[in-house]
């Protein structure tokens, strides 16, 4: 820009990178459309380039708009970060969202232990989760998420990552359920197990389940009946049929008492898979990330989850302990 720059400015230009769309970039900004749209010609004539162009019915970026894009977005998070409250008393008067994307289990099993969490040292903060996707690896990149969990392999090479916990699957069938006859006198087989209806839940593109590549080592093959997209939706599909659910532990064992299923450990060697934490490296220091961190690392790892306080993570800031 010329001598000086508004940041006003660079938000609304952040606002309609993101967006592509006049109209959403106002809703974004609690402003009119006209406003919005003034607001782009003044970008327009501030950086000497038209920004954003039209193609057919969409905007598109500008290669000016496209360079543009992460430089603006880290000066603001630079921005924000110099009135970023660092003390327990400025963290309890933060109004912030919190967008986490999550498989639909961690969201039904701990958003609610989450949220009296975050009541407690942010309350006037709130949380949003987001369906877990593989599709969608630029969302940290863009602002959009501030927080990405689950058992992705592949991530954008600018975002941090932490493993937390490796997940076990194991079964889950409703009460009463044929498979159940007998366990206390003789354990189930593989070959009983794998003969059973299955729900499943569909796998990433190209990668077969682990449970059938473990069934195949040992030559058998199970029927899977129902495909359904995450693992609670398995778990109420179980609860309501014959089928059976091989899904991760801790979200079988925190549904299991609502939805009347027995949990059962699986008669094959599954291999688990680790699951993540990752998001970008503008919220690393923040104190108010942060602590949403720790929380919820503390939270899938720890039964008993202990809540984390501000001041113990200022104290472990200051030895370099995130």
């Amino acid at each position: 820009m010329a001598n000086t720059y508004d940041l006003n400015l660079l938000t609304a230009l952040d606002a309609l990178l993101s967006t592509g769309s006049v109209t959403a970039a106002a809703a974004r900004m609690n402003l009119s459309t006209p406003a919005m749209s003034h607001t782009l010609a003044r970008i327009r004539e501030s950086f000497g380039d038209p920004i954003l162009v039209r193609a057919g019915r969409k905007l598109v970026p500008t290669p000016r708009a496209i360079a543009l894009a992460e430089p603006v977005r880290a000066l603001l998070a630079q921005a924000q970060a110099l009135h970023a409250p660092a003390d327990a008393e400025s963290l309890a008067a933060l109004r912030r969202r919190f967008v986490v994307r999550a498989p639909e289990g961690i969201a039904v099993v701990f958003g609610s232990s989450l949220s009296h969490a975050l009541e407690m040292e942010m309350p006037l903060a709130s949380l949003q989760f987001l369906p877990e996707t593989h599709a969608d690896p630029g969302a940290l990149r863009d602002g959009r998420i501030d927080l990405d969990v689950g058992s992705f392999r592949g991530t954008d090479p600018e975002t941090e990552t932490q493993v937390l916990s490796e997940q076990t699957l194991v079964g889950a069938v409703r009460a009463g359920h044929p498979l159940l006859k007998g366990l206390k006198k003789t354990p189930m087989t593989a070959q009983r197990y794998a003969e059973a209806r299955h729900v499943g839940v569909t796998p990433r593109q190209g990668e077969p389940s682990p449970v059938d590549t473990a069934l195949a080592v040992l030559g058998l093959q199970r029927q899977v009946a129902l495909l359904v997209p995450s693992t609670f939706s398995a778990l109420i599909a179980a609860s309501r049929t014959e089928l059976v659910a091989s899904v991760p532990e801790r979200t079988a064992r925190g549904m299991a008492d609502s939805l009347g299923l027995t949990v059962f450990e699986l008669p094959v060697a599954v291999q688990s898979e680790p699951l993540r934490m990752a998001w970008h490296p503008r919220h690393h220091v923040d104190p108010a990330h942060r602590w949403l961190r720790e929380c919820i690392r503390r939270l899938l790892n720890d039964r008993r989850w202990i809540v984390p306080s501000v001041a113990s993570l200022t104290g472990s800031a200051k030895k370099g302990v995130v």
